[in-house]
């Protein structure tokens, strides 16, 4: 069945990230990151891997761009990797980090692909960290300066701007359970980090503006939260796990106020804070991957998290989805889910700023011949359409992954590319979903 068309404008991309593809972890001057020293730890990397070489895109990226060029993708959504740039997070800046993303964005506009270009996701220079990383208020500092050093040499050619990547996912993963990077197991004592995130995040908007950026956006990890059942418990564990995944970070950015009880918790003069916090943004950006069921706690169940174990004390439990099929991830697929959160967000944010999906995609593992995936795009692509249909202003999509890469604490278990990657030559080999992607965007012209 042919897809639904899409509005006249509406912009299609792919996303990547720098630590997942990229290399070259020394090179030019580049300095350690935390996820460098995450992966050198034995045992939290669950192949054994690390992202030394990962797809090499430090030194094969005109023939990335070209795969790009070739898919028809109005836009590319990278990050740049802070430590690139200014090697510990603090200093002079390093010009020839700066260099690469220089070529990368001549590249792209070369191509007439817009440079959409993420300051943050995820790899903290690690001289910061040893500084108390995102527990430490002068991060967001930090990151500012940062952010205006890139915006100072690109915004003449880069239009688009991502400040920071799913600050959820970092405060939960990274601070909370020890999953990620910098692997701390801190619980709830993880708040401040996600105040000093937003408070970045708003630093970095000014910071932004002030070099000459326009179209500045964020992107944050939003999902339908269910309650397992009718029970009080049940809807109580749902709203609580509701409030820390999606409004502690949607409401501070898009209504200036944390949900009640949440600014006693947070550290600093908070109500200065959120007035940097929800500086006005150009966009709002969602990374959708699945909902969540949540319930009551069982304290003599075994609670997981994306397949991760969860502690027993949590104030809530995690659910199975059942009814649904699932990626090699073990992720639920419900392309509904994407149309709920997006009508969710517009209803509890009236006047809500125009949205991009920053975010969506698939784990599965055959090569070339991917059907599976052609057929999740395809769901959520009908569900997005139903949100426009339904009010919500959606600009633009982009699939998460142009290409296979590291993933995280999966390593390379997990491939979420449109084109597959033979990690032993490097070859680049477009799957069945590449050609399917490159045919909707020709389509939607």
């Amino acid at each position: 069945m042919t897809l639904p068309a899409f509005p006249p404008g509406f912009l299609w991309g792919v996303s990547t990230s720098a630590f997942q593809i990229e290399g070259a972890p020394r090179e030019d001057g580049k300095g350690p990151s935390v996820w460098d020293s995450f992966t050198a730890v034995p045992g939290k990397i669950k192949d054994g891997t690390d992202a030394a070489v990962t797809t090499d895109h430090y030194h094969r990226y005109r023939e990335d761009v070209a795969l790009m060029s070739d898919l028809g993708v109005g836009a590319y959504r990278f990050s740049v990797a802070w430590s690139r740039v200014v090697p510990d997070g603090i200093g002079p800046v390093n010009g020839k980090g700066l260099d690469f993303y220089d070529r990368l964005v001549d590249e792209l506009c070369a191509k007439g692909i817009r440079p959409a270009p993420t300051l943050y996701h995820w790899d903290t220079p690690q001289a910061l960290q040893d500084a108390g990383g995102w527990l430490n208020r002068d991060t967001a500092d930090r990151f500012a300066e940062y952010a205006a050093a890139v915006a100072e040499r690109l915004a003449d050619r880069v239009d688009m701007w991502i400040t920071i990547n799913e600050p959820a996912e970092v405060t939960l993963l990274g601070y909370a359970l020890g999953e990620h990077a910098p692997g701390k197991e801190l619980m709830f004592d993880a708040l401040p980090v996600a105040h000093h995130l937003l408070l970045a995040h708003g630093k970095a908007v000014g910071a932004l503006r002030a070099a000459g950026a326009r179209d500045v956006g964020i992107a944050a990890s939003h999902s339908p939260v269910w309650a397992a059942s009718d029970e009080e418990g049940d809807k109580a564990g749902a709203d609580l796990y509701d409030t820390l995944m999606n409004w502690m970070f949607a409401d501070p950015l898009l209504a200036g106020r944390y949900p009640e009880g949440l600014a006693e918790a947070m550290p600093g003069p908070v109500e200065e804070d959120l007035k940097v916090i929800s500086a006005p943004l150009d966009w709002y950006g969602i990374n959708y991957y699945n909902p969540t069921l949540v319930g009551a706690p069982q304290p003599d169940g075994v609670e997981t998290f994306g397949g991760i174990d969860l502690p027993a004390d949590l104030p809530f439990g995690i659910r199975e989805i059942d009814g649904h099929p699932r990626t090699d991830f073990d992720w639920p697929v419900v392309p509904d889910g994407l149309r709920e959160i997006l009508v969710t967000l517009r209803d509890r944010f009236p006047g809500m700023l125009p949205v991009y999906v920053t975010e969506n995609g698939c784990s599965y593992g055959e090569p070339v011949h991917d059907t599976r995936r052609i057929e999740y795009l395809d769901g959520h692509l009908r569900s997005l359409r139903a949100a426009i249909d339904a009010g919500v202003d959606v600009r633009g999509y982009f699939v998460w992954s142009l290409m296979d890469n590291f993933e995280w604490a999966e390593g390379y278990r997990q491939r979420f590319g449109l084109v597959h990657v033979d990690y032993d030559t490097l070859a680049r080999t477009p799957k069945d979903s590449f050609g399917w992607y490159r045919d909707v965007i020709k389509a939607n012209r």
